[in-house]
């Protein structure tokens, strides 16, 4: 099996099961490898589970670009929805990494700064064109970032998906509203 088949089945796997105390060896059986692959891969345990997590982050910033030339608000709007169909199988494995990363976690060294400064750049690009400030478009970008991973945490918690949507939907408003 090839590393990017490998990846994509621990990715799955993941998504299903949540990360918990599972060994290296466990996940592999599920995947329908070896732990040997894995290791030959990814390094260990926690080298699968950053390549999981980057993979996925990677994918949300793919989406974002690739939905640049709409309007800022038809683009926001698509991005959520499909953000928030993500965040329903990929939501809590996020959420468990990202209480790793919190805890000082080894495996999480390298994703402290993935998880939130690779997003900062296309979110400020969007922020600007949306007619922001450039002065302000940084602090705005990391507010959205911030308050959309806590309305998808809102959302893997209640399920109240029409409560987030409009919630979104007022935050999209917030960065359109003329700058005083």
């Amino acid at each position: 099996m090839s590393r990017t088949s490998l990846l994509g089945d621990a990715i799955e796997h993941f998504a299903k099961n949540g990360i918990g105390d599972a060994s290296l060896r466990s996940i592999a059986t599920s995947i329908g490898t070896s732990h040997r692959m894995l290791i030959y891969h990814f390094g260990s345990r926690e080298g699968l589970l950053a390549e999981v997590v980057r993979t996925v982050e990677q994918q949300q910033r793919d989406l974002l670009a690739a939905l640049s030339d709409l309007p800022v608000e038809e683009q926001a709007e698509e991005f959520w929805r499909r953000v928030t169909e993500a965040a329903l199988v990929y939501g809590p494995l996020f959420f468990e990494l990202s209480a790793h990363a919190m805890q000082d976690l080894p495996h999480t060294e390298s994703l402290k700064a993935d998880l939130i400064n690779v997003w900062l750049p296309p979110l400020i690009e969007l922020c600007v064109r949306a007619g922001l400030p450039p002065e302000e478009a940084p602090a705005y970008a990391r507010l959205g970032l911030a308050a959309s991973r806590g309305l998808l945490f809102d959302l893997l918690l209640t399920g109240d998906r029409a409560g987030v949507d409009e919630a979104s939907a007022l935050l999209n408003r917030l960065f359109t509203l003329p700058v005083r």
